[in-house]
């Protein structure tokens, strides 16, 4: 069996969820009518372990949401072997028509990408009400995790502080 970083390092459980919580960028995968792939990233926000994405009413990934197409999810980052992390989602997108779970939901967007008197927050919001911007649930049937932050260790600078009487052989023997 092959050893992949999902095995010799795996992402699982609260690990997992506090990663994605902290993400702010999923790439998301759809498929379009023809079979051919749309790839593009957006935000997401992650409420009580159920992943949530806004999406534009027009945008092709709503329309394959709507069809219930097939999908896949990433959630990454790292540039080097020794803080490669992610997760990589399989699944499926389920509209959310509860008002209120929506409003929440606007609540943790505005809370995770903006702030009071944000420049683009009121125009991003009232964008996405002209938009007919919805959240949708991401269902994962798989996720799969990796974070080689676990198991790789820095390497850090060592300094020993030794006693007067040991010196270097080699200087002692000169002398």
């Amino acid at each position: 069996m092959a050893v992949t970083a999902s095995i010799a390092a795996p992402l699982r459980g609260d690990k997992r969820w506090a990663y994605l919580t902290r993400a702010k960028t999923i790439r998301i995968a759809s498929t379009n009518e023809d079979g051919s792939i749309y790839l593009s990233p957006l935000w997401l926000v992650v409420d009580d372990k159920h992943i949530y994405i806004p999406v534009d009413a027009a945008s092709r990934h709503g329309a394959n949401f709507e069809a219930g197409r097939p999908l896949s999810a990433l959630v990454d980052g790292g540039d080097e072997y020794a803080t490669v992390h992610g997760v990589r989602i399989e699944g499926k997108m389920i509209t959310v028509s509860d008002s209120e779970l929506e409003a929440h939901l606007q609540e943790l967007l505005f809370d995770k990408y903006f702030h009071v008197d944000h420049p683009y927050a009121d125009r991003y919001f009232e964008f996405g009400e002209v938009a007919g911007r919805r959240f949708y649930e991401l269902r994962p049937d798989k996720m799969i995790g990796w974070d080689s932050r676990e198991t790789t260790m820095p390497q850090v600078p060592e300094a020993r502080v030794l006693p007067d009487f040991v010196g270097d052989r080699l200087l002692s023997e000169r002398s």
